[in-house]
């Protein structure tokens, strides 16, 4: 179906299994057609997808996946077939929460200059490890006019169009990217106090946290690099935070230790921090938490960098 009012979705997905399933099901009777993208699965996901009715498109796979290419993929194949008015991204990991998509319809058809619209996700198990529990806070952003969205939203295809899509070169970061560029078009995104979908981050190692925070610090850098120069300073400061806490302070204290072991106590500015943030209102364990993660955000920032030196592609980073 297009035309006014009219909705598809746009699922993306590699090997997420049985969590696919419940994403597919609950889009079905919700939008007029689901075109499933999948790179390169292994654990029968096409046959899921297409049993639950879904357009599937493969990507393929001699070339670096990114959800924004998938994801531009699949809006591709909308087209091929006539784009709706609206999309809904979402990732394989994420179920629609009963009544989120009638409420962003009601809201964008009402909302002529609102491009993208975007609810509260949640953890579906954020008590199966601490790393859960922190995203599911971090998804908790302020309501009303918002600088970005997240990868389950709720777009006007006709401003998605106008501004090219996903940057596909983008290996993380590409929805605050898109939004960088409807701003700039004079769209506005927009965050509903409303139910959107359940996320299954499925962290349950330090290991994977780790490269999730180094990835945010890769996507920190590429977006900084793009769009950092005046008015928008897009990242900028993220990037900064990262570099300073994560990488200058430590780097400082240990190689002042050759000079004098007093420079250890730079390493006091780590602690104080946190002091900072659980006064600021953040819980002790996430304060912490987004103190040490300023280590591996750093390393995300360097490595974006070097590969930019020497003109070297980003990898994706995956961390499940």
């Amino acid at each position: 179906m297009t035309g006014p009012g009219s909705i598809a979705a746009v699922a993306i997905g590699r090997n997420e299994g049985e969590r696919l399933v419940r994403c597919l099901a609950s889009l079905q009777g919700q939008v007029d057609r689901i075109v499933y993208v999948d790179s390169g699965s292994t654990d029968g996901s096409v046959a899921a997808a297409e049993a639950a009715g879904a357009v599937v498109v493969p990507l393929d796979t001699t070339t670096r996946f990114t959800a924004a290419r998938a994801r531009n993929a699949g809006f591709d194949a909308l087209r091929a077939e006539g784009l709706p008015e609206f999309v809904k991204f979402i990732d394989g990991d994420c179920e629609v929460q009963p009544g989120w998509l009638s409420t962003a319809l009601d809201f964008l058809k009402s909302s002529p200059d609102v491009a993208v619209v975007c609810g509260r996700r949640r953890e579906r198990y954020p008590d199966a490890s601490r790393y859960n529990r922190l995203i599911d806070e971090e998804w908790d952003t302020p309501v009303g006019e918002a600088r970005a969205c997240g990868g389950d939203a709720v777009m006007r295809t006709r401003a998605f169009d106008e501004v090219g899509g996903f940057n596909p070169d983008f290996i993380a970061g590409e929805e605050p990217e898109l939004c960088v560029r409807l701003r700039a078009a004079g769209w506005k995104i927009w965050r509903l106090d409303a139910e959107m979908t359940l996320h299954d981050a499925a962290i349950t190692r330090i290991g994977q946290w780790w490269t999730r925070a180094r990835r945010a610090g890769h996507a920190y850098a590429e977006g900084a690099a793009l769009h950092g120069a005046p008015p928008e300073r897009h990242n900028v400061a993220q990037t900064r935070r990262s570099v300073i806490w994560g990488l200058a302070i430590p780097a400082l204290a240990v190689l002042g230790v050759l000079i004098s072991p007093w420079a250890l106590l730079l390493l006091l500015a780590l602690p104080a921090q946190i002091l900072r943030l659980t006064l600021r209102g953040e819980t002790l364990e996430s304060a912490s938490f987004l103190t040490i993660g300023k280590v591996p955000e750093a390393l995300g920032v360097l490595d974006y960098h070097i590969r930019r030196l020497f003109h070297r592609p980003s990898q994706v980073i995956e961390y499940k």
